[in-house]
C-alpha cells in the first residue's frame, strides 16, 4: 500500500449497470460506468438533465427503488452494494441531497448528536460527550452562518433552501465521512448562499477525504475547484478531463462534446 494518501483509491466503479423506474417506465439508466476517486481528489460529473447523474448517487448511497445488474463498487476496498444505507454511513458515505427532506419533531441538535454517536458506535469508538459536541456544532455551524436558533428547531422544517444546504454541510462537518457525494447541491441557491455552502466544503478538503460532486452547472465548480471532470450523457461517463472541462461546457454547452463522442 502507498504511503501517499493522495493516491489512495477511494471509491472505485467498475461496469456499473442499473435498471430503474424514471419517465414512467422501468429500462436501463446506467450502462456501464466506470469511475475511482482517490484519496484527496475531488471529482465533478457533469451532465445534461437526464444523463444518469443523479441515479449514481442514489446506487452509492443505498436507495430503493433501483436494480444492480451488473459491477461492483468498492469503498476503501469493502463493496458497498451489499451494505444496507445505514452500514455504508458507517464506513464514511455521505450524500448531500438535492433535496433535503424535512424530518419534523426531530429537533437539529438531537439529530447531529444521534448520528455522530451512532456512527462512532458502529466504528467501536466511544460516545462524543455532550460538552464536546457542543464545542465542536457551534464552531462548525458558525462559519456555515448557521446561528443557535436554527440549531434547536427540527431538521430542515421552515429552512429556506440555502439553509437547508448550509445544513447538510453541517451534518456533513460532524460526521467526517471519507467520501462526500453532493448532488447538484448548487440547485436553487443565488450567488452569496452557494460561496457560503462552496466555503464549507472547501474547508473538509484533506489529503484523506474524497469528494464527488454533481451538477449541472459550471458555476459551482468556480467556488469548489475539482482535480478531475466527467461528462455523463446517456448512462456512461463519456469525456474525462481537468477543470477546463467545465469551462468547455459552460462555454459551448454539451452538444459540441456530445457531437464528439457519438
Amino acid at each position: 500500500m502507498t504511503s501517499n494518501k493522495s493516491k489512495e483509491l477511494l471509491l472505485e466503479m467498475k461496469n456499473i449497470h442499473i435498471d430503474g423506474f424514471s419517465d414512467e417506465r422501468w429500462h436501463k439508466i446506467l450502462k456501464g460506468v466506470d469511475l475511482s476517486v482517490e484519496a484527496g481528489k475531488v471529482h465533478a460529473i457533469m451532465g445534461p438533465n437526464g444523463s444518469g447523474k443523479s441515479t449514481l448517487s442514489y446506487v452509492l448511497s443505498g436507495k430503493d427503488g433501483y436494480e444492480v445488474v451488473g459491477g461492483s463498487v468498492k469503498l476503501d476496498g469493502s463493496d458497498i452494494l451489499e451494505m444496507e444505507p445505514e452500514e455504508r454511513a458507517a464506513a464514511g458515505l455521505f450524500l448531500a441531497f438535492q433535496y433535503p427532506v424535512e424530518i419534523p419533531g426531530v429537533g437539529n441538535m438531537t439529530f447531529l448528536r444521534t448520528a455522530v454517536n451512532s456512527q462512532r458506535k458502529a466504528r467501536g469508538e466511544d460516545e462524543i460527550s455532550a460538552t464536546d459536541f457542543l464545542k465542536q456544532v457551534r464552531e462548525r455551524a458558525k462559519s456555515l452562518q448557521i446561528d443557535a436558533e436554527m440549531l434547536k428547531r427540527p431538521v430542515n422544517v421552515g429552512f429556506s433552501g440555502g439553509e437547508k444546504k448550509r445544513n447538510e454541510i453541517l451534518q456533513m462537518a460532524m460526521l467526517e465521512p471519507r467520501m462526500c457525494i453532493l448532488d447538484e447541491t448548487d440547485s436553487g441557491l443565488d450567488v452569496d448562499a452557494m460561496k457560503l455552502v462552496a466555503e464549507g466544503v472547501n474547508a473538509l478538503r484533506d489529503a484523506g477525504r474524497g469528494f464527488l460532486v454533481i451538477t449541472h452547472y459550471e458555476r459551482l465548480l468556480d467556488h469548489i475547484k475539482p482535480d478531475v471532470v466527467h461528462i455523463m450523457a446517456n448512462g456512461k461517463i463519456v469525456k474525462t478531463g481537468g477543470p477546463e472541462l467545465a469551462l468547455e461546457v459552460e462555454n459551448n454547452g454539451y452538444s459540441e462534446i456530445l457531437s464528439e463522442v457519438a
